[in-house]
């Protein structure tokens, strides 16, 4: 088999390919022992390509990320994606390489395995002591074995990292989507504890005790979710309020600041009118302006 396999177009290596009769096609698996000083020159493949650090600690550069691998750590890469390697000094490098490749079948790769490719991620996780570092050594023990059982075994092995790797990516779905109906439960939750104690105000400390989160983590996600901090979201809602009961109650205006949780009436003037560009006469006035014969 030619070691240049891996560089090809996956549709011209399919006739060197004789002893895989269906898809995924492995065009190289191999334990690599980089020397000291070793470096990958920027490179491009044409196909596939799962990067796994037995030992030691790579600079991995792949289509303008950059990604510090370690033991364990297994990098996916697409076709056609420049990349390049770098090792440290007195630090040893063994990795694994597997590149394929699916024919001309089309296959929907990035369904299965390709967990961020919106964003250009390449890292999958790290498996040291995994099953699939199991699986990953045991390809390239059995891609070196000349039986067609073994380039069998090759590619039931690779069909079970992808699948394992499939797997990962929907649980981390589920947990993403779980965590953000939590959260946002407890938004909800932090929201209407300020609209139900809107005339006294809330202390920090008593959102946290709701929540269980830090006060730093309750502001930016809640201001991440009603573009305002809590206490913003506080002066917004007595401010409303002071305009339902301007319109509706026929209150003194130094009730109305009261009732919103300003015992000083030229405070709560002065906050009106800051946030709102008027008075509340002037808001009130607006509103109950004679309006003109047509």
């Amino acid at each position: 088999m030619s070691k240049k396999l891996y560089f090809m177009e996956p549709s011209d290596t399919l006739e060197q390919l004789k002893q895989y009769y269906f898809p995924p096609y492995i065009t190289l698996a191999h334990i690599f022992h980089a020397p000291k000083g070793w470096k990958l020159k920027p490179r491009v493949l044409k196909q596939f390509q799962l990067q796994y650090v037995i030992e030691g600690i790579a600079d991995y550069h792949i289509n303008g990320r950059e990604y510090v691998t370690r033991r364990g750590d297994l990098l996916f890469h697409r076709p056609n994606e420049p990349h390049h390697v770098s090792t440290r000094p007195d630090h040893p490098y063994i990795c694994i390489s597997i590149v394929f490749h699916f024919g001309n079948s089309g296959f929907p790769i990035q369904q299965l395995v390709d967990s961020d490719s919106e964003t250009g991620s390449h890292y999958t996780g790290n498996y040291q002591n995994h099953t699939l570092e199991q699986k990953i050594t045991e390809l390239v023990h059995h891609y070196r074995m000349p039986d067609v059982t073994d380039h069998f075994h090759c590619q039931s092995l690779l069909t079970q990292i992808l699948l394992q790797l499939s797997a990962q990516k929907k649980e981390l779905v589920v947990r993403s989507s779980k965590k953000e109906d939590a959260n946002k439960a407890k938004l909800i939750l932090i929201r209407n504890y300020i609209s139900s104690h809107l005339q006294e105000g809330f202390e920090h400390q008593e959102l946290e005790k709701l929540s269980g989160w830090s006060r730093n983590y309750i502001i930016i996600q809640f201001r991440s979710t009603f573009g305002m901090t809590p206490m913003q979201y506080l002066v917004w809602i007595r401010l409303e309020k002071a305009k339902e009961l301007a319109l509706q109650s026929g209150l003194a205006f130094g009730e109305i600041a009261n009732r919103v949780g300003y015992t000083n009436i030229h405070a709560f003037g002065k906050i009106f009118k800051r946030k709102t560009g008027m008075s509340l006469s002037q808001f009130c006035s607006t509103l109950f302006k004679d309006t003109p014969d047509q």
